[in-house]
């Protein structure tokens, strides 16, 4: 039977708690029932002024209000405002009441300028929370999953201009210097002097947002963007994160992130990255700290039609290389790059039938290089093949690769909203807290569910041992 419900419910009065207006399963009961917000007082006190001024907006509730817009993918702090003036659960969340009026959605902005900026306020909350986590057994850090994902930056892509920057770097130049002279004294070559000349490199550097880096997503599309790389655990749970311009190669940023993981917190056994992370440096920390290296195989860099190196033969106890022929290699030289050259005799390889398959070289030399750390990489190349590797890297798709693609889908990152390394670092550290508050919510929420479904089993005439002793575990 149709039935019209009318309009007259529109101005009727009632008596109610804004309480009883909120679902007992949403969000932000299970998270405000997870943690207790107050340590945010004793971070920022030293921000504020306790006995002069006007009283300022609560900080638990700016802390909150960002932590509104991440928890459910709202794109700005001005559509949060809209958001958390008309829903109840919000208001709530904050302790605002149904009439009370919502601070000004510049509110955060200006804080942040004021009193936050160049604090390390937010990365104290992240870990915080992640703290909060691992005191409740929810993270496993034994096996740690570290990749990095771009995020389009707030920056036109067609607006900027190219120069000459210092070529950056490497954190181990200095050991890798010490190591390659060591080598060649042993191999009764000189010493290498240190570079004296300083590197350049042309970059296009975007003057929206010059902390930006310029990417190149495929053949059609090139933009500015940011890299998050991020390590997170078995769980899902985000334990470190660092914001790099998108032009800075994984591999440079892998051991300021993996040292910050083991700092804040702990060692694990094995750590599992993808092709990026595949060299000779990273395999080194990682065995040298007694860390299972987990890498995927990476497809040969030869030419088509030519024999792959792995079919050059290296003799350790004679320091040189066997070609399919079953002539050798002898050591020449090592670089500066940390490579040994081997070259082959031209006499011999003057008349080889292999000759058309081994070089391209008019001399008819074949050259292989080997770096001095190559030893670790080959090892990861050995563990690579084992069941653990297989069944480890599997799991990235289960991990990080699933923490990425929440942080796009689910919590609105697919370009920032700051502009600035420093703004979208916090934004970042922010984001992730959000999204390692919301698993620790949901999964106090469930083992909460748990525990009392188990209980009212207890109280059961009929209740087997097997019940009680499992619940004594819960």
């Amino acid at each position: 039977m149709l039935s019209k419900h009318g309009k007259s419910g529109r101005n009727q009065l009632e008596i109610i708690a804004l309480d009883d207006l909120v679902p007992a399963d949403h969000l932000v009961r299970k998270i405000e029932s997870s943690i207790d917000f107050d340590f945010i007082y004793d971070l920022v006190e030293d921000y504020y002024c306790l006995d002069n001024g006007r009283p300022s907006v609560d900080p638990v509730v700016l802390i909150k209000m960002t932590l509104i817009q991440y928890l459910f993918g709202i794109r700005s702090m001005r559509q949060t405002i809209k958001e958390i003036e008309t829903n109840v659960a919000y208001r709530w969340f904050l302790g605002y009441g149904l009439t009370e009026k919502i601070p000004h959605f510049s509110t955060f902005g200006k804080n942040y300028v004021r009193r936050f900026q160049d604090t390390d306020l937010f990365e104290v909350i992240f870990y915080r929370i992640l703290q909060e986590a691992i005191d409740h057994g929810f993270v496993n850090p034994e096996v740690i999953f570290i990749d990095s994902t771009h995020v389009k930056a707030n920056a036109n892509k067609k607006k900027y201009v190219k120069k000459l920057v210092r070529a950056q770097t490497r954190t181990y130049q200095e050991q890798l210097h010490d190591e390659i002279n060591q080598d060649r004294l042993a191999n009764g070559k000189k010493a290498l002097a240190p570079k004296t000349n300083v590197e350049v490199k042309e970059v296009k550097e975007n003057t929206t947002d010059p902390d930006s880096g310029y990417f190149v997503k495929n053949e059609r599309e090139s933009v500015f963007a940011y890299s998050f790389h991020t390590g997170c655990d078995r769980n899902g749970f985000v334990l470190g994160a660092i914001v790099e311009p998108s032009n800075v190669h994984d591999s440079q940023v892998f051991s300021s992130l993996y040292d910050r993981i083991k700092l804040t917190v702990t060692q694990p056994t094995a750590v599992a990255v993808d092709a990026g992370y595949k060299t000779p440096y990273i395999s080194k920390i990682l065995l040298d700290d007694g860390v299972r290296p987990v890498m995927p195989y990476t497809r040969p860099q030869t030419k088509k039609g030519l024999f792959r190196k792995h079919e050059f033969v290296y003799d350790e106890y004679y320091d040189w290389y066997i070609c399919p022929a079953s002539e050798t290699l002898t050591y020449r030289t090592t670089n500066r790059e940390g490579y040994r050259q081997y070259i082959s005799d031209p006499k011999i390889c003057k008349d080889c039938p292999f000759l058309s398959q081994c070089t391209n070289s008019r001399n008819h030399t074949k050259q292989i290089q080997r770096h001095i750390w190559q030893a670790y990489l080959d090892e990861a190349e050995h563990l690579r093949h084992t069941e653990q590797n297989k069944i480890i890297y599997k799991q990235r798709k289960e991990t990080i690769e699933r923490v990425f693609a929440d942080l796009k889908e689910k919590h609105g990152m697919r370009w920032t909203t700051l502009r600035g390394k420093r703004r979208v670092q916090m934004q970042a550290m922010l984001l992730f807290a959000a999204m390692n508050l919301k698993k620790l919510a949901n999964w106090r929420w469930r083992n909460h569910r748990l525990t009392r479904y188990f209980y009212r089993l207890a109280n059961k005439p009929l209740l087997n041992t097997v019940f009680r002793r499992g619940l004594s575990t819960v």
